[in-house]
């Protein structure tokens, strides 16, 4: 494993060598590295086979120290969902941000901040209402504001139909302006796409939506530099990425319960954990209590909707190895409710018991936490492992 210690955070965060996933207080992140680089591998090897450039979402992890594994310290294209993470980035040394979240006009002075830094900052819009402000906020400032346009490929949370008559006329107010830098589509709905063939449709149909918006400005005269496409299902299904530019997938570096019950990963692959102890029991009921209630896996009950519920987590021992039968079935604020299922035995834990839940969501939990204790999966034996650095997060928005 590659020291943890040239990441950026942890040279100023990092944790004595003889501290373990026995030794912090409860609840608490844990992520393992090594299972993160393999991830990370897994998809740049792929961006690379269908000749696109790989722009990860940083929304995930929201880490630097996280960051830092995807291209062996040297900084790459992110994508953010937030500005605070776009001005975090930029200040570790990413000069090239796409924030992809629908501008709101009273943020605009921070955008012009970062692009008066030098900081390469893509914003998106998908109505002629943000338009009309983004020109107007480019041409006061006196610099170009680089502007991509949203693409409904799927879900209609956002974004333009590709034959809409307003994606012309956008393009435009932004090309007058020196602004339009191109389109952007994310396919939502591959979310809910439950086996291989219907996230390789999704991956056609992300693709198709946003080659032909862009196909439609470029007839138009206006020009389209990026041709953005991107979720983590799609991301691993997609085959042929002719007419796109650059690749975008932010869950694969943790990957969750929701991503393997998809078929995506495997449990195995994924690499956020949140530590507990068992607290007490209840047998009458047939449960094992612990410390870590929805504050620290967050409410998210993704896995609800696929063919095997999940509860709000699956259950390993510290070092990761999966408990027979056991799920966290139910949450309290502070309180973490364990079941057996599938006729599998209660396992007897004794109170002060520590073990590891894999998330439902992997966002949605990390965000719970204020940063991760690092360890080196490569060691599956070592009943508690060792704690190789603390990586912070990047809060607020």
């Amino acid at each position: 494993m590659t020291p943890l210690a040239n990441t950026p955070e942890s040279t100023t965060t990092s944790t004595p060598a003889r501290t373990t996933l026995a030794d912090p207080d409860t609840p608490f992140a844990v992520v393992d590295a090594h299972t993160v680089r393999r991830n990370i591998a897994r998809l740049k090897d792929r961006a690379d086979r269908l000749g696109v450039t790989l722009r990860p979402h940083v929304k995930t992890a929201k880490s630097l120290g996280i960051a830092a594994l995807l291209h062996s310290g040297t900084p790459c294209p992110v994508t953010v969902s937030t500005l605070a993470e776009a001005e975090a980035f930029a200040d570790g040394g990413y000069p090239d941000v796409t924030y992809a979240v629908g501008i709101d006009p009273h943020k605009l002075p921070r955008v012009i901040a970062l692009l008066r830094r030098g900081v390469a900052l893509r914003i998106l819009l998908d109505s002629a209402e943000q338009a009309s402000l983004v020109a107007e906020a480019s041409r006061r400032a006196g610099i170009p504001l680089p502007t991509q346009i949203e693409i409904d490929c799927d879900g209609h949370r956002g974004g333009l139909e590709p034959g809409d008559p307003a994606l012309l006329a956008i393009g435009r107010v932004l090309h007058e302006a020196g602004c339009l830098d191109g389109v952007l589509t994310h396919a939502g709905e591959s979310y809910f796409a439950h086996t291989a063939e219907e996230q390789r449709l999704a991956a056609k149909n992300e693709r198709d939506a946003a080659v032909a918006a862009a196909e439609r400005l470029r007839g138009a005269g206006l020009p389209v530099n990026i041709v953005s496409v991107g979720s983590t299902p799609t991301a691993h299904a997609a085959d042929d990425l002719t007419g796109v530019t650059e690749l975008r997938a932010g869950n694969y570096v943790f990957f969750d319960l929701v991503m393997a019950g998809l078929g995506v990963c495997r449990v195995e692959d994924i690499a956020l954990s949140v530590v507990v102890t068992v607290i007490g029991h209840r047998p009458e009921h047939g449960w094992i209590m612990t410390d870590g209630g929805w504050m620290a896996m967050s409410r998210d009950r993704g896995t609800a909707v696929q063919p095997q519920d999940q509860g709000y987590g699956l259950v390993t021992d510290l070092a990761g190895n999966l408990v027979p039968g056991l799920v966290m079935t139910a949450a309290s604020q502070e309180h973490g409710t364990l079941t057996a299922r599938d006729g599998a035995d209660l396992p007897h834990l004794p109170v002060g018991t520590r073990l590891r839940i894999l998330p439902n969501h992997a966002c949605a939990t990390a965000a719970q936490h204020r940063g991760y204790h690092v360890v080196d999966g490569t060691q599956p034996a070592d009943p508690a492992p060792a704690i190789e650095a603390f990586w912070e997060r990047v809060t607020g928005w």
